[in-house]
């Protein structure tokens, strides 16, 4: 198994910003490509960005490019989720998943573990 815990939500300004972070243990991490998802009330998950397992690689939902930047430090155990220009329409529960096969994973079926969630409320 491996466990993944998200940290770094909370409340935020519109316009403000809030980097996530998710530090993964019980297996190795630089072998796992990551990926952030969030789900707002009432919606379905949505995929956010992802990163393959060298960080080399990046992609992004088109509702969040050029906003939040994904990135992960292998030395750490952790990938991170910048997020700037923050609007009330981020607003959700987001997670952190971890998928065994590499590349840029946007479907929540490729991913293999989740962490818990961490809240992200922005207000305007």
């Amino acid at each position: 198994q491996m466990q993944l815990v998200e940290s770094g939500g909370g409340l935020a300004q519109a316009g403000g910003s809030l980097r996530l972070s998710c530090a993964a243990s019980g297996r190795t991490f630089s072998s796992y490509a990551m990926g952030w998802f969030r789900q707002a009330p009432g919606k379905e998950r949505e995929f956010l960005a992802a990163i393959n397992r060298d960080g080399g690689s990046t992609g992004y939902a088109d509702s969040v490019k050029g906003r939040f930047t994904i990135s992960r430090d292998n030395a750490k155990n952790t990938v991170y989720l910048q997020m700037n220009s923050l609007k009330p329409e981020d607003t959700a529960v987001y997670y952190c998943a971890s998928s065994m096969w590499d590349g840029i994973r946007r479907a929540q079926y490729q991913y293999h573990f989740w962490g818990q969630g961490t809240q992200v409320t922005v207000s305007s």
